[in-house]
């Protein structure tokens, strides 16, 4: 016997027995139906409230966490003839050229706590909308009056990839850097104000006063990581449990508690000249001086992403530093000159002639076994011949650190706040890629005891062999002769600038080498367009709110009223089959209590007493 006592649709109480059942069936058949029908409604209540709740919260999270990979590896053409399609000008002008790079973006989504969506422009044959002339625009110092007509091509050929109706409200920005840094600010001035002068007239791009200006090196770097962290998504904010997290300290809210959110990656890159570190720094750092501090001004920057700035959900601290002289070319420029200067010194103090002729050459550890090199330097020609001891190159270049006795620096003393080890990322680009993927073949995650063994091996191999495994193809295939000969130092170079300079230990297991993210460089512009760009979204946030509730919370309600529905309808259903039920019972009941009294009046007894319906 079944009993259940139910208040929908009215206070009543329903017991399934063999009896009220259709007779054909047996007893045991009548209780697996009624018992499978039961099972079956609980089980569709389940599906409906679990199983499809977790299905659209998982594809919602695996969207959010995609978003920026299918982003990036996209390359459709860019539609120009949608309207709701906004475009941005970006052009960077260095010392060797000038490129133009045109980005997109949609409608903002109207949440506050979202960014832009911005991503690189594509033309019909989908490649990036991207140009660059030749020479920097620095060469044009002596003659700023030309600068416009230099740099007309580039936005001319802006200008016919972004639709002419969205040409006064694309901003255009024109930002100088290294060239540009080192000429007198009198020149700087006329070069840009013939900028500010000259683009108006010809070009109908939104482009004010500031949107043209010469960046310093730490907003370039600034600029840079809020790029490679855009890319891989740290900005977004989630409560996915799966997710890196760090507790903030956000700058100017002292007295307010820390908040959660996603973690950002560090980026080191090392050039040919010089190295750049930049990170986030999520606690209020402290100082070991007031000279330090004053140093640490510089290095700091503090900026909100967000459209508003009262929002403190995407205010950040970063530290930036950039060290010229220690890329991988300069450094071993450095190191030869060292090396030039001392043995000569030497040579003339014993009176010996080390390196002077190839049949007594300079015993170099930083160069492969038996490798042959020169150094020339006021007519004199130096000759070394590699002995490939990687751990005693390392030795040698360690001063080359120039590190101090205080806390909290790095390179050439300095000021560097303290990095997080245990729950930090960084990603290397340039010649931290290099290093470990052209020769060695270990780009990717990297691990100090196995690079640290595949560089000594490296070191210790007969140039004759890396030659011949050259010849064959094994090595990466933009990696050349010089790769080959100064991998061995840049090896050294990189590995002491990473743990000594830098301080990394030797256990940290956080750290990507890469050339690319997702298969594409990511340019310091599109950090830039993303900072410059951050207020555009109250405009659209303000015409949502006219409108009502964000599409995207609209989106999600109506997912849910679905599942309303789906369980008020079972619920009803579930109602009126057990009611139909209880009305064919007591129906039957009734027959036979009809029968049973017929019964005894034909028989002349008194009808007995039976119980009614329950």
């Amino acid at each position: 016997r079944i009993s259940i006592s139910c208040l929908l649709p009215a206070s009543w109480h329903f017991s399934i027995s063999p009896v009220g059942c259709p007779r054909f069936l047996n007893t045991t058949l009548r209780q697996i139906v009624v018992i499978g029908i039961l099972a079956a409604a609980v089980s569709l209540l389940y599906y409906s409230l679990v199983v499809i709740r977790n299905k659209y919260g998982r594809a919602y999270r695996d969207k959010r966490f995609h978003r920026y990979l299918a982003r990036v590896t996209d390359t459709e053409a860019t539609d120009t003839n949608n309207p709701n399609l906004n475009y941005g000008i970006v052009v960077d002008c260095g010392s060797s050229g000038s490129r133009i790079f045109v980005y997109c973006w949609p409608r903002h989504n109207g949440n506050p706590h979202d960014l832009l969506d911005i991503k690189q422009m594509r033309d019909k044959t989908r490649k990036p909308v991207v140009m660059k002339i030749k020479p920097g625009i620095s060469e044009f110092a002596s003659s700023p009056e030309k600068v416009s007509d230099y740099i007309s091509p580039l936005l001319s050929f802006a200008a016919e990839h972004v639709p002419r109706a969205k040409h006064k409200e694309t901003p255009l920005y024109i930002l100088c850097t290294a060239g540009m840094r080192i000429l007198p600010e009198s020149q700087q001035k006329a070069i840009l104000e013939d900028l500010l002068t000259d683009i108006p007239v010809h070009f109908d791009f939104l482009f004010s006063d500031s949107h043209a200006e010469v960046i310093s090196g730490k907003q370039e770097g600034v600029y840079a990581w809020i790029g490679i962290n855009f890319v891989l998504g740290r900005f977004e904010h989630t409560d996915d449990e799966d997710e890196a997290i760090v507790e903030v300290h956000v700058p100017g809210s002292e007295n307010k508690e820390a908040i959660f959110r996603k973690r950002t990656v560090g980026i080191l890159d090392m050039g040919g000249v010089s190295t750049q570190i930049a990170y986030e720094v999520p606690k209020t750092v402290s100082f070991a001086s007031s000279q330090q501090e004053e140093v640490a001004k510089n290095l700091l920057a503090e900026f909100n992403l967000g459209c508003d700035a009262h929002q403190t959900e995407h205010v950040y601290r970063v530290y930036v530093a950039t060290f010229l002289g220690f890329g991988g070319n300069a450094a071993r420029q450095r190191y030869e000159d060292s090396l030039f200067t001392s043995t000569v010194l030497k040579n003339r103090l014993l009176g010996k002639q080390t390196g002077l002729t190839s049949d007594s050459p300079y015993l170099d550890p930083c160069l492969p076994l038996d490798a042959q090199d020169e150094i020339q330097q006021n007519g004199q020609i130096m000759y070394l011949r590699g002995t490939g001891d990687f751990n005693l190159c390392r030795e040698i270049i360690q001063p080359f650190m120039n590190k101090t006795n205080e806390t909290q620096t790095s390179l050439n003393g300095v000021y560097q706040p303290a990095v997080h080890f245990q729950n930090s990322e960084f990603y290397g680009f340039s010649e931290f890629y290099y290093c470990t993927e052209d020769v060695l073949r270990m780009g990717g995650d990297y691990n100090a005891a196995k690079f640290t063994k595949a560089a000594k091996d490296y070191c210790a191999t007969k140039w004759s062999v890396l030659r011949e495994r050259f010849d064959r193809g094994l090595y990466a295939s933009h990696a050349d002769l010089h790769r080959l000969k100064y991998q061995c130092f840049k090896s050294a170079w990189m590995y002491e600038v990473f743990h000594s300079g830098f301080s990394f230990p030797a256990s940290y297991s956080n750290l990507k080498t890469a050339l690319q993210v997702y298969d594409k460089e990511v340019q310091w512009t599109l950090g830039a367009i993303l900072y410059r760009t951050r207020f555009l979204p109250l405009r659209d946030i303000q015409q949502e709110n006219f409108r009502g509730s964000h599409s995207h919370w609209r989106s999600f309600s109506f997912v849910y009223n679905h599942y309303l529905f789906f369980v008020c309808f079972l619920i009803v259903l579930l109602s009126i089959l057990l009611y139909l039920l209880r009305l064919r019972r007591i129906h039957r009941r009734m027959l036979h209590n009809s029968s049973a009294t017929s019964l005894w009046i034909e028989e002349g007894l008194p009808p007995q007493k039976i119980a009614g319906p329950l």
